[in-house]
């Protein structure tokens, strides 16, 4: 597994297996390397050594010399040869009278995927989540950190995987306390994830925290219409915003609509000005909303603030084939787009917006060999998302996730992507047990 801060590609067909560990609502994909010895099989052992019970009658093999191996310093051969001791046995005495506010501390500190394996530990354990106390150390705590979550429809049942970035690990969550309409991906803030679907005729969204499996539908809005949709969370206010843009189809006489959940209501706000749509991608960023356009070319922006819209004569640069926005830290908005005339000269390149000059500088390329590998036809279809300055690319043809870092500049891949089929879709999720959907 290359990981955050590597960038070496790693090889894993024929090198790992699955094994699946029972964590009560969870389950973790490890894997393991396995080292396969083979015994007889045709091949003659010629060598001395290898014939055991042998006399070696060599002059120059009498004398054995002990070297060091080739590459590995004293204290890692040091090490190897310290002896492994038994687990220590805890006295359950003891750890019965630990103090509900110590162990409140300690599993806040513990990553939200391993909590899960100390559920069965006691009753009290399985019970700590609903705690308010737990919750509420676990709000001061620092973030686990990012993972990617993947999502698909397999057979009419709900499926989802998350990657946990700081472990390097596969879980796989199970989904199936959503309602079936819930679909489509919206996105995820603050340890929310929200989903829109179809229900019958009814256009519906619903917010859940996959981490507590608790969900709800949000109100109906006032047009009863597919839109395009953004969630934002403020978690020093414990609370969410949903904001819904111009339909799907390209209606636009539809106002902006601003989901409260203080509220718990939608309000009205100004309609989009007319223009051209790059892609229906967005990015939240500082407070606003960002989408592309062709026509006036540039950046729509909506204030979530004032609640108006506002053009950006950014233009794009050059020869670019297809662009994503993608929102970073301390108000970095990036724009990632495969760049080229023909299929031979393409290249994947990354723009920062210079907001006081209102122009696209580049900052990073896509390595060539990275390129060819995530997108091997020209034509190929591929995402891109990002959040606290990590962008990630996703191949559906090829199965694959690429990570690039903008502050250490470092390309990696995400091992064993679980894009499932073309109708996966992925994005940035950040675990937290407090995390409120209401």
């Amino acid at each position: 597994m290359a990981g955050v801060g590597e960038t070496s590609e790693t090889r894993f067909a024929g090198e790992s297996s699955s094994r699946v560990v029972n964590t009560g609502s969870f389950r973790d994909e490890d894997s393991s390397h396995r080292q396969v010895t083979h015994f007889g099989g045709g091949s003659r052992n010629t060598s001395p050594i290898g014939r055991v019970g042998s006399r070696n009658t060599s002059p120059s093999r009498q004398k054995v010399v002990k070297t060091k191996p080739r590459g590995l310093d004293e204290e890692t051969v040091a090490t190897f040869s310290k002896a492994i001791h038994p687990d220590v046995q805890m006295e359950d005495n003891i750890w019965a009278m630990l103090p509900e506010d110590l162990l409140n501390e300690i599993l806040a500190r513990v990553p939200p995927f391993m909590i899960f394996r100390l559920r069965s530990v006691c009753k009290r354990w399985n019970s700590i989540l609903q705690d308010n106390g737990f919750l509420k150390f676990h709000s001061q705590v620092p973030s686990h950190g990012p993972c990617l979550l993947t999502f698909w429809k397999n057979s009419q049942t709900l499926q989802c995987s998350v990657f946990s970035l700081p472990l390097k690990q596969w879980y796989r969550i199970p989904f199936t306390f959503l309602p079936h309409w819930a679909f489509w991906l919206v996105g995820s803030s603050g340890g929310l994830v929200s989903f829109s679907g179809v229900d019958g005729s009814t256009f519906k969204t619903l917010v859940c925290n996959p981490l507590t499996q608790t969900w709800r539908t949000l109100p109906s809005m006032h047009y009863n219409q597919q839109r395009q949709l953004m969630l934002v969370v403020d978690r020093l206010d414990r609370s969410f915003k949903i904001i819904a843009t111009s339909d799907i189809y390209g209606d636009k006489t539809l106002p902006t609509e601003v989901y409260d959940s203080k509220l718990d209501c939608w309000s009205l706000h100004q309609i989009m000005p007319a223009v051209n749509l790059c892609s229906s991608k967005m990015a939240f960023c500082d407070s606003r909303l960002y989408l592309e356009t062709l026509s006036p070319l540039g950046l729509m922006m909506y204030r979530l603030d004032t609640g108006y819209w506002e053009h950006i004569a950014a233009k794009f640069p050059r020869s670019m084939l297809d662009g994503y926005l993608v929102a970073g830290t301390q108000k970095r908005l990036f724009l990632v787009g495969r760049i080229g005339l023909y299929c031979t000269l393409q290249s994947m390149r990354i723009w920062e917006l210079d907001h006081a000059k209102v122009l696209w500088v580049e900052i990073s390329r896509m390595p060539p060999r990275y390129f060819r590998s995530l997108l091997r036809l020209a034509a190929e279809r591929f995402e891109c998302f990002g959040q606290d300055n990590l962008i990630c690319f996703t191949s559906w043809n090829q199965g694959k996730a690429l990570l690039y870092d903008v502050d250490k500049k470092v390309w990696s891949w995400i091992a064993g992507c679980a894009l499932q089929s073309c109708n996966s879709q992925a994005c940035f999720y950040e675990p937290r047990f407090d995390a409120s959907i209401h």
